[in-house]
């Protein structure tokens, strides 16, 4: 395994100064944003890229995969973003998300998305860049794993991976729908997002239903499955990208971090997630 550490979260350290730290707290590379508000703007892709390249190696780490905002060939400076991907070897890049329409339009969405997607495909192949459709909990329509599946079967795995995520699945797939996901979704299986949650207790609506939302936590102490998550992985023989996803920055996370706490917690982390790989 290869594992690199999200950098959405340390966007208040120079590129320079994040590679160094990365490297500090025991990860192989960046998963670096290339989309808008991240370490690599779209619009200076070349630029700004190549100088997370030379601070990158100055540190000895990789960027081996980037996370961008592309859900089309026409998404704004999708091109550039692929060019300079290629240009500075990130080979996966995690895609943006098509957002769920309202309930009645599911086949039309699918329909519409795929078609986006093959232009993705596309721009993969002229630079040799292989896109990943990330799986997210919410109003996204890559939420779970049989939905996502039905979005990449009509293409090769080699064309485009899937991006899989065992929080996401488990709020989506309760008990045992995120190994049914996995399962299908085998043979694209291209890059794996970890960090983990608890349902926690908000208020109760108009009619007296009480609600619950995630809040994200430490690997050891959330929800989703890790061991039995990274057991089935094992099973299918995936030993590539691993980007841990460390979230405790905002009101979403148990508690909230600053940049040196988030980094120390990482650490913490992926000490933890080497025990159950």
């Amino acid at each position: 395994m290869q594992y690199v550490l999200f950098t959405d979260n340390l966007s208040d350290l120079a590129i320079d100064e994040c590679c160094r730290e990365v490297k500090r707290a025991g990860f192989d590379g960046l998963d670096i944003t290339m989309r808008p508000g991240g370490h690599v703007p779209p619009e200076q892709a070349e630029m700004k890229l190549s100088a997370a390249r030379q601070a990158a190696d100055a540190a000895g780490i990789a960027i081996p995969m980037a996370s961008t905002a592309v859900t089309s060939a026409e998404s704004p400076h999708a091109e550039d973003v692929f060019a300079a991907a290629a240009h500075y070897g990130v080979r996966r890049l995690k895609l943006g998300y098509w957002g769920y329409q309202p309930f009645g339009k599911i086949q039309e969405q699918l329909d519409a998305t795929r078609r986006q997607l093959a232009s993705v495909v596309a721009l993969g192949k002229k630079h040799h860049v292989l896109p990943c459709v990330h799986i997210h909990s919410g109003n996204v329509l890559s939420n779970n794993g049989p939905i996502t599946y039905l979005l990449l079967k009509d293409f090769a795995p080699d064309e485009v991976g899937a991006y899989v995520d065992p929080m996401h699945m488990t709020a989506e797939g309760g008990v045992e729908g995120w190994r049914i996901g996995l399962d299908l979704l085998a043979p694209w299986v291209a890059l794996v997002g970890v960090k983990n949650f608890r349902w926690r207790e908000t208020e109760r609506d108009a009619h007296g239903q009480l609600r619950f939302r995630t809040e994200y936590v430490p690997l050891a102490d959330g929800q989703a499955p890790l061991p039995d998550f990274f057991a089935c992985l094992r099973q299918i023989g995936y030993d590539g990208v691993v980007s841990l996803h460390s979230e405790y920055k905002g009101g979403g996370s148990f508690r909230r971090l600053d940049t040196p706490e988030l980094l120390q917690q990482s650490t913490e982390d992926l000490r933890y997630l080497k025990t159950v790989v």
